[in-house]
């Protein structure tokens, strides 16, 4: 894979994951626990706090490119949710471990790697496509994040257009 389409893919990719870093860190604690949506299974799962985390644990999922042996860091907890929530501080050290973990991924990015399929039970797309849909899945909710920052008067925020370096 060439260097300019390494480095433009990790341009945009990092961009999200700042966008979701202004969002997390322009949360007020008053709204940290707060509904964005309401989940039928448990509320909790509609939360600022956990649609971050979620954001993360499937972005490190996909960025592994297998549910296969994949078990997110300490403290957090695949396929249930936690006794308490999970700290602002938690989630935005997971948040830099993605983020560099991304960067590395992206930036040594071999075409033979971004051709392998990925196998997941409801798709099996290519790795490169797998890194597309995960942009994709990152800025749904850190659109969701900032939607309910901004209904809540949290201006703060604006649109980054590359990665941070």
């Amino acid at each position: 894979m060439n260097d300019f389409l390494k480095e433009s893919l990790w341009k945009q990719f990092g961009a999200a994951l700042d966008m979701l870093k202004y969002t997390i860190n322009a949360c007020p604690d008053s709204l940290w626990e707060t509904t964005i949506y309401e989940d039928s299974d448990d509320i909790r799962y509609g939360q600022f706090w956990y649609v971050s985390y979620h954001s993360l644990v499937w972005l490190d999922l996909f960025l592994t490119g297998s549910m296969e042996g994949f078990t997110p860091p300490t403290p957090f907890i695949r396929g249930k949710l936690p006794d308490t929530p999970y700290t602002k501080a938690q989630v935005m050290t997971y948040l830099q471990d993605c983020r560099q973990k991304a960067q590395t991924i992206m930036q040594s990015l071999t075409t033979e790697h971004a051709q392998q399929v990925c196998k997941f039970p409801w798709m099996e797309p290519t790795f490169f496509e797998l890194q597309m849909y995960s942009m994709r899945h990152l800025q749904e909710h850190t659109a969701q994040l900032s939607l309910v920052l901004g209904k809540n008067a949290v201006t703060e925020l604006d649109w980054i257009p590359q990665a941070e370096s």
